[in-house]
């Protein structure tokens, strides 16, 4: 049996759909009026049964459909279209799975909830995320290198001088006695009988 090929994105029909410059959403949207909401497949259980994280934040078992199970194969990481059932709210049915250029398009056009947008390409940009300074200029960069520099000079300094604290004669610790005095009921008070 052969290896299913990674999905890749595909550029042009990514260019044709936001070629477009309506607000239309050139990919069916989930209905809300039937409860219908985005998920993402995290673990595929077998069994047409996988663990989906929806929207709402919820974590679901969701059912996969014979005739969708068979013509269209759910992956771990997908983006898909889950119907919570009425009657025990743990669990649902997936009723769509978008291919990765659908899904980033959906991610692109600010659709997606933030729970489930996990294609990397969100309104925010890696300079807006970085409110501790992390991926800064040079300046930071160097500045972090000479303080992890003073400190690795500090501990070999320290090192250094407990070494030299040490007698060069000092006798080892003293190792324990073994227990040859232990009997069965001692153990049996610890533990209790077997």
């Amino acid at each position: 049996m052969g290896r299913r090929r990674e999905e890749t994105v595909d550029e042009e029909l990514l260019a044709q759909l936001e070629g477009d410059s309506s607000d239309k959403i050139r990919v069916p949207l989930p209905n809300e009026r039937i409860n219908e909401m985005f998920a993402i497949a995290d673990q595929i259980l077998g069994g047409r049964r996988v663990r989906v994280v929806c929207a709402d934040g919820e974590t679901r078992l969701a059912r996969i459909p014979g005739k969708m199970r068979r013509r269209q194969w759910v992956r771990e990481g997908d983006l898909i279209v889950v119907q919570p059932w009425d009657f025990q709210d743990a669990k649902a049915d997936v009723k769509k799975r978008y291919t990765k250029t659908q899904s980033l398009y959906l991610s692109r056009k600010g659709v997606l909830p933030e729970i489930v947008d996990v294609f990397g390409t969100g309104t925010d940009t890696w300079d807006d995320l970085d409110d501790a300074g992390i991926f800064g200029g040079d300046s930071q960069e160097t500045q972090v290198s000479k303080e992890v520099e003073e400190v690795t000079e500090e501990t070999e300094e320290a090192e250094e001088e407990t070494i030299a604290d040490e007698p060069e004669n000092a006798a080892p610790a003293p190792e324990p006695e073994p227990l040859d005095d232990v009997t069965d009921d001692d153990i049996d008070s610890l533990f209790g009988p077997a």
